[in-house]
């Protein structure tokens, strides 16, 4: 050969570090040249290749992303926040599907029986039952990684929460499009769903993530036990559906929002203690 590679150029090679077009030349010329090839074992690190099959090991033992994990970092997702969310119970097909069907069978009630309570009764209950199975040892199968992640625990809820209420309130508000007879009032489940979720969360650091959405759904369906008790005629709508009772939700929505952001620190002391109680 009329022409070696330097040997600058030749460790810079075995680190990676040499840029084109002379790693393209590099790459030619050692190819036949057993000099060179002897100049790069001497100035090669032993150890870099253990850690390049290491890492090659590594990335075939990973697990590979589900399909709704790649969706959220299509979206701009954060990897770590994307496998939060993946792995949350309430997103996965099944709990969907159920929603549907409840959803289904609420509005099919509506349209034949020409009263849309049902309906409206049902529906904040779903994103509220989806919060109470997304959080805690009693419900989470991977609540033991969560544990020990370094990641607040408020936080955390409010990752899983987010989502949550957006595959509920999406898929309510895709069934509330089929009564459209109903004009906005087919929307009445809206702020009492809202109002149910932060009250339940705002209770979460006491009560812990399943007693509490249980209770706050125990105390819905009372309150309209009894504003159907109390209502006059069987065509008015109940008292949590008008006009004062969306007003009373909005209020409890807010209240319960601000007293969640007070006891923000404490979930994480709950975290520590096992979650739930």
């Amino acid at each position: 050969m009329s022409w070696h590679v330097t040997p600058e150029d030749l460790g810079a090679y075995a680190r990676g570090e040499l840029a084109p077009p002379l790693v393209w030349s590099a790459d030619t010329h050692l190819a036949g040249c057993a000099e060179c090839r002897a100049v790069l074992a001497a100035a090669w690190d032993p150890g870099a290749l253990d850690a390049g099959w290491e890492r090659l090991d590594a990335e075939l033992d990973a697990p590979r992303p589900r399909p709704f994990e790649r969706l959220l970092l299509r979206l701009g997702v954060a990897d770590h926040t994307a496998r939060l969310l993946a792995a949350t119970p309430v997103l996965r097909r099944s709990w969907l599907t159920a929603v549907a069907l409840v959803l289904a069978m609420s509005v099919l009630t509506a349209r034949t029986g020409h009263s849309a309570t049902l309906f409206l009764a049902v529906a904040p209950l779903l994103p509220l039952a989806g919060v109470a199975l997304s959080y805690g040892p009693a419900v989470d199968p991977t609540h033991e990684m969560t544990v020990v992640a370094p990641l607040h625990g408020f936080r955390l809820l409010m990752i899983r929460t987010v989502a949550v209420l957006a595959a509920g309130l999406a898929l309510n508000g895709l069934a509330g499009l089929a009564l459209p007879g109903y004009g906005l009032s087919a929307l009445g489940w809206l702020l009492p769903a809202l109002a149910l979720t932060a009250t339940a969360l705002a209770l979460t650091p006491r009560l812990g993530p399943v007693v509490a959405p249980s209770a706050v759904g125990g105390g819905w369906i009372a309150l309209l036990l009894v504003a159907d008790a109390a209502r006059e005629g069987g065509d008015r709508a109940l008292a949590p559906f008008t006009a004062a009772g969306q007003g009373v939700a909005a209020g409890v929505a807010a209240l319960a929002a601000g007293l969640l952001f007070l006891v923000r620190d404490r979930f994480d002391q709950a975290r520590s203690h096992g979650g739930a109680r």
